[in-house]
């Protein structure tokens, strides 16, 4: 049986390239909000002759990512590797000129659905013969208008802390990677107008990183 891997935040950027690299070896399991996004990585990693299923949800609802998790383990009955790209990006602004509802949406995608997404998928991973979960770590926490990205992100990757020394010795093993500068529409709206030249590429970023998780 092919090894399974699930990445949130699967149809563009770091996710989406993460999904292409993994599709060799793996079965993912793609999930995203953007229809069309997954659809365009089906077609890539189709056209590689990868297999992958598509998973459009909203990960803040939780009762449908339960579904998922559900319908995971009915069909494969465990995970072998999750990556978690998945992030909600508030536009930069003043501590004391943050917009309520970019907290909000913030809170919700970055934190509680980072939460029930590893109580969620823990079970998955803990079965597997060598699970593994990922999260990047670019809270930028303190930096001058990155407040509500910042420290929610920060919030999030706390979380992975945790849990990853909590299952130190019992696994599944829980890794927070800092991956490299790249040309994502993340990036983009940190730093409009900037020469994308110098930054790594999302699938030279996906490459590196699978390379040294092992």
């Amino acid at each position: 049986m092919s090894k399974i891997a699930v990445v949130t935040g699967a149809s563009r950027g770091l996710g989406a390239a993460l999904a292409e690299a993994l599709a060799k070896d793996h079965h993912v399991i793609a999930m995203a909000r953007t229809s069309g996004g997954l659809e365009e990585l089906d077609d890539r990693i189709q056209g590689a002759g990868g297999s992958a299923t598509l998973v459009p949800v909203d990960l803040t609802d939780s009762d449908a990512c339960a579904a998922v998790c559900r319908s995971i383990q009915q069909r494969w009955g465990r995970v072998d590797l999750w990556a978690h790209t998945a992030v909600h990006v508030a536009p930069l602004a003043p501590v004391a000129h943050h917009d309520p509802g970019d907290l909000a949406k913030s809170l919700a995608t970055n934190v509680t659905a980072t939460a029930r997404l590893i109580a969620c998928v823990a079970p998955l991973l803990e079965v597997a013969e060598d699970g593994k979960a990922i999260f990047f770590d670019d809270a930028r926490a303190g930096e001058q208008f990155f407040s509500v990205y910042g420290a929610t992100k920060a919030a999030q990757i706390s979380l992975a802390r945790c849990w990853a020394a909590e299952t130190a010795r019992t696994g599944p093993r829980v890794m927070i990677l800092s991956p490299p500068p790249m040309p994502t529409a993340t990036r983009a709206r940190f730093f409009p107008g900037e020469d994308t030249g110098a930054l790594t590429s999302p699938d030279a970023a996906a490459r590196s990183i699978l390379a040294a998780i092992g």
